[in-house]
Order: structure tokens, then sequence, then C-alpha cells
């Protein structure tokens, strides 16, 4: 099953390191949803505490006493991880679970080529 999850993990990971070429257009607006994701110091840390968390992945009501947030806010910025390719969700009954996509943060860090190369 292909989603814009899996379309944007694809998409940043194919992207070319910015200190080897520039980015192309489709790739700088997949790479601007991702960090724009990444700029909210809720949803950084929410990203942090699933990753952290027990087993790789959290319900979301396992995350709202962490960051003091209510239920609704923490679905929301959630979501926001989720289609910017980050999370992955899965429904259980009336939870959500939410799991790190395996290497979504590393192709962001490629795309940002943190080594220099010479």
């Amino acid at each position: 099953m292909t989603t814009a999850l899996h379309t944007t993990a694809a998409t940043q990971a194919c992207c070319a390191p910015l200190v080897a070429a520039p980015l192309d257009p489709q790739d700088a607006e997949a790479l601007a949803r991702t960090l724009k994701a990444l700029a909210d110091p809720t949803r950084l840390r929410l990203l942090s505490l699933v990753a952290a968390h027990e087993g790789g992945e959290a319900c979301v009501c396992d995350l709202t006493d962490p960051v003091g947030l209510s239920q609704p806010t923490v679905s929301h910025h959630l979501k926001v991880l989720v289609d910017a390719g980050l999370l992955t969700r899965d429904k259980r009954g009336v939870w959500a679970y939410y799991a790190l996509v395996p290497g979504a943060l590393d192709a962001v860090a490629a795309v940002l080529g943190t080594q220099l190369r010479r």
C-alpha cells in the first residue's frame, strides 16, 4: 500500500544532499514539509518520546501527560508528524499507536548533508 507517508519518506531518501547538488522544486517542497513538522518543540518532544518508548511505539494515551497537553492537541501534533512521513499510525480499537518510520530521520540528515564532502 503506497500512501503519502511512504511517498514522503521515499522522496526524502532519494533527494540529493544539499552540499552536493541543489534540490529540485518537488524535493524542496517535501523537505520543507518535514522541516516544518520538526520545527515545533512539542512535535520534537513527541517524536523523541515515541522513539524512546518501550518497543519503539507509543499510544496517544501515553503521550498526553509527558507533554502536558490534551489528547486532541497531542493527536493533532501526531497527525502532522504522520503527514510529514516521520511517524506511522496504527489504530487498535479506540486508541492509535505511533512509531517512528524507519530511516525517516536518517533521510532528513542525509538530505541536509550533515557531513561536508571534500
